[in-house]
């Protein structure tokens, strides 16, 4: 309809008509579609010359709408705004709109300050815009004075203020408390679904009131209010952030029955809810039938993909977006990253980095912390450093990252060294930074350093420690053989320990051999999770470890008769950016044959220099000679066998594994080290180990 108007317009001139104030508002108008921007601008240079921009408010209001929407120009927007020669509340208003809607807020405040001081009283219209621009700086103070005087000019019951006000109370409250944006909603005499959309948004956005919001939708459609696109993204988020896509298919159901389930609004907030759930086919059915896809849900889907460790469809969904032409975001590179750690392929994450760094990405807060995080994950702590190191601007994630990174790596010096750097800028730490510190404390047996930690939290920052920092402090102390002690922190915790806590304390047993306290252990984590085979396969290596092979076969019966299944171990390693996965005696690799002649000859190398595989680790009841097989055929050994056939002699060979490593294993890739001169970096179930001539910077504490 937009090119019709145009065409109509440029008819009227070639029949020799002149237009007026209405026909040059009108198409104005019409060109502030984007594809038509350019026509727009002509026009405005027909309105100077012909005197209606000066004559009439009406036409400069258009050029105004037509800068800001069609290109978001709003230096040009506002340059027509100063050069209206006469200017009414409309006008401001519409100026202050734009610039709060386009991410100029502070210039939305300024110029709504401006219009006060120019003799207009401000109007429903100019106190929502203003309010939403101190929303977007969490000008709370600002806006609770904007909030007495809308009371006072009697527009605080107008459902367009109200709704701005809701929004502001629950953006801006540090605590994420909803009460306030409550109380204004239920101040309100009559609702629509624009004030229920809001407070819904409210209870979602808290961050922990996800079954008050879902309460609150099924209070509004009672109402007979029917629900928009908005309500259902911020309903559907709830579902998501509950894990509930049970009551999430019910709304879906409903966003059906209303036409509303395809609008990428309401489906992109579908695709994140079922993703959260694990419910990856029904996320990619639920983008394949979007009307419109925009990038939004390319992200939900790419970064579903990326969290349920499927990593092969989020690069192929990356190039699709980009044959799309959409575009990419910083979001989206950083789903990328986080796709390429999850399965420890720096290869692909090293690619990703290119081209964001093409894209002009590389100075964004959000992509350098994810690239922190995806170098640190796939073993490349010193990359990781680098990206932190030239950062201009940091903030707690950043610096949390790069600790995270240091204490997983066993560099616990470092990680502490880094975290009294944190203190020294003014950041201030948050619990998951407190996390990090106790893990790098655990990997090295820094007891006292740990319990310094541990007790300034709250003292000296008044962060309360939770299940999480309880469970570093009972591995530091279960590590470092000090069980009894960490049987009297669990008992003197101010909450019921959970099965992280147990199941904690039941590997220390297993490492110090103490199965009296490794069974109660084992109890109470399956008191709370009777279903968890890895309570089983802990207590079972505890008996295993010790000759016990009768409780060994009890176990082993009982965990058969609940049909609770061990989860396999297996290894892998990147090379030319594809992922190898090793099983134990994994035969099916094409090279197989070149991989099991290279471990007899490793295995024939490494005796000579003085290792002796040690069976214990093997938890079953064969013959010595049969142990022996059995160790050399451990998923670590044959990935790192396939490292050194496949990679150059000077680069290092990193290999993951999805379980703890076990000690023979550890022992032998030391010696491989050695003999090989190459250097080994395995990341397990519980952080990395860097092997170099034999030593590891574990320091065999581990």
């Amino acid at each position: 309809m937009e090119l019709q108007a145009i065409c109509t317009f440029l008819d009227m001139l070639e029949l020799g008509f002149y237009p007026n104030e209405y026909c040059f508002t009108a198409v104005i108008r019409a060109s502030s579609n984007g594809k038509y921007s350019w026509i727009g601008e002509i026009i405005y240079g027909s309105v100077l010359k012909t005197g209606y921009f000066e004559a009439d408010i009406c036409v400069g209001c258009e050029l105004i709408d037509m800068f800001a929407k069609s290109s978001g120009d709003l230096g040009s927007a506002y340059k027509v705004f100063e050069k209206m020669p006469e200017r009414n509340l409309v006008t401001w208003t519409l100026m202050i709109t734009r610039f709060a809607q386009l991410g100029c807020a502070r210039d939305a405040i300024n110029l709504f300050l401006d219009m006060e001081l120019s003799g207009y009283a401000p109007d429903r219209f100019s106190y929502s815009s203003v309010l939403s621009a101190c929303t977007e700086l969490g000008l709370l103070a600002l806006g609770k004075q904007l909030h007495s005087r809308v009371i006072r000019f009697g527009l605080a019951l107008d459902v367009c203020v109200g709704c701005s006000l809701v929004n502001m109370y629950a953006k801006c409250t540090e605590d994420g408390l909803v009460n306030d944006s409550r109380k204004t909603f239920d101040q309100m005499p009559a609702h629509n679904v624009m004030s229920w959309t809001a407070i819904i948004t409210a209870y979602v956005q808290s961050g922990k009131c996800d079954k008050e919001a879902i309460e609150l939708f099924c209070r509004m459609i009672s109402g007979q209010i029917q629900p928009n696109q908005f309500s259902f993204s911020s309903v559907l988020k709830a579902c998501g952030n509950l894990s509930d896509p049970y009551i999430g298919d019910q709304v879906y159901g409903y966003a059906l029955k209303l036409g509303l389930a395809l609008v990428n609004c309401a489906g992109n907030s579908l695709i994140s809810m079922y993703a959260k759930s694990g419910r990856m086919e029904d996320a990619r059915k639920a983008f394949d039938i979007l009307f419109e896809k925009n990038l939004v849900s390319y992200n939900a889907i790419v970064d579903g993909y990326a969290k349920n460790v499927k990593s092969e469809e989020t690069f192929l969904l990356f190039n699709e977006i980009t044959d799309t032409g959409i575009g990419i975001n910083a979001f989206t590179f950083a789903s990328l990253l986080s796709g390429a750690a999850s399965i420890s392929a720096m290869g692909k994450g090293e690619q990703i980095h290119g081209r964001l760094l093409k894209e002009g990405f590389e100075s964004n807060q959000c992509i350098c912390n994810a690239l922190i995080s995806m170098y640190s994950r796939c073993g490349n702590i010193e990359s990781a450093f680098q990206v932190f190191y030239q950062m201009e601007d940091r903030n707690v994630i950043s610096w949390t990252s790069m600790i995270t990174g240091f204490a997983k790596h066993g560099f616990a010096a470092r990680a502490l060294e880094m975290f009294h750097k944190m203190l020294e800028t003014g950041t201030k730490p948050n619990e998951i930074t407190f996390v990090a510190v106790l893990s790098s404390c655990s990997h090295v047996g820094m007891i006292s350093e740990g319990r310094k930690h541990f007790n300034s939290m709250y003292e000296v920052h008044g962060i309360v420690p939770r299940m999480e920092h309880y469970a570093c402090m009972v591995d530091l102390l279960g590590r470092s053989g000090l069980l009894v002690e960490a049987m009297e922190l669990i008992n003197s915790m101010p909450f019921m320990a959970d099965a992280l806590v147990w199941r904690t304390l039941l590997g220390a047993c297993r490492v110090h051999g103490n199965t009296e306290l490794g069974k109660h252990a084992a109890e109470m984590i399956l008191e709370q999770e009777p279903d968890d085979p890895a309570a089983y396969i802990l207590l079972s290596n505890l008996h295993a470890s010790v000759g016990q092979w009768r409780d060994v076969a009890k176990i082993r019966k009982s965990m058969e008769e609940q049909n609770l299944i061990k989860e396999a171990g297996y290894s892998w390693i990147e090379v030319e950016n594809t992922v190898h996965r090793f099983h134990v005696g994994d035969t099916s690799h094409p090279q197989a044959w070149e991989i099991y002649r290279e471990l007899d000859q490793l295995a024939a190398k490494i005796k000579e220099m003085g290792y002796i595989p040690d069976t214990d680790f093997v938890l079953h009841d064969v013959e010595e000679e049969q142990k022996e097989q059995f160790l050399f055929q451990h998923s670590e050994k044959i990935a790192v066998a396939y490292g050194i056939i496949s990679t150059t002699p000077s680069k290092p060979i990193r290999i993951f594994k999805n379980l703890r490593v076990c000690g023979d294993c550890h022992t032998a890739l030391k010696y491989i080290s050695m003999a090989t001169e190459r250097e080994i970096v395995l990341r397990d179930s519980n952080r990395f180990h860097h092997m170099k001539n034999g030593v590891c910077s574990c320091n065999d504490y581990w």
